[in-house]
């Protein structure tokens, strides 16, 4: 299947709908999810329109994945994890929802488990301050 351009993620990329970005290099964003899984859960998107890893450009990968690795070490730190889970869907019978590439990192902790992701979307201020949370975590 072709790219679709109208993905909410698309719209996300361009300014259409808004976010809590978290972080923003020439090759990759990343932002919050609003339907959670837990606490801290961000999602690192590509700006080259992929619809998942199986027909992305092999060259987005290191750049995608150099920002994956920045974000799991700002979100332990942010939310002080016991670790960090990283998940990523390619097409409909995985679970993927969303056809743009996209990769989410979700802080983790002992004896608490994951949220639905067809769960209720979050609040936009409690979004804004794990936003910041994790801005600050990158900062150092």
């Amino acid at each position: 299947m072709a790219y679709d351009d109208t993905n909410i993620f698309a719209k996300i990329l361009r300014g259409e709908l808004p976010s809590h970005r978290v972080y923003e290099d020439e090759a990759t964003i990343a932002f919050m999810d609003v339907m959670p899984q837990g606490i801290g859960h961000t999602l690192v998107v590509p700006k080259a329109p992929s619809r998942n890893l199986l027909d992305a450009d092999p060259a987005i990968f290191g750049p995608l994945f150099a920002t994956v690795q920045k974000l799991a070490r700002a979100v332990k730190t942010a939310f002080d994890a016991d670790g960090v889970v990283v998940m990523q869907f390619n097409e409909a019978a995985s679970g993927q929802s969303v056809y743009h590439l996209h990769v989410h990192v979700i802080p983790r902790f002992e004896g608490v488990p994951l949220k639905p992701h067809t769960g209720a979307m979050e609040k936009p201020e409690v979004l804004a301050a794990n936003a910041e949370k994790i801005r600050a975590a990158l900062a150092g």
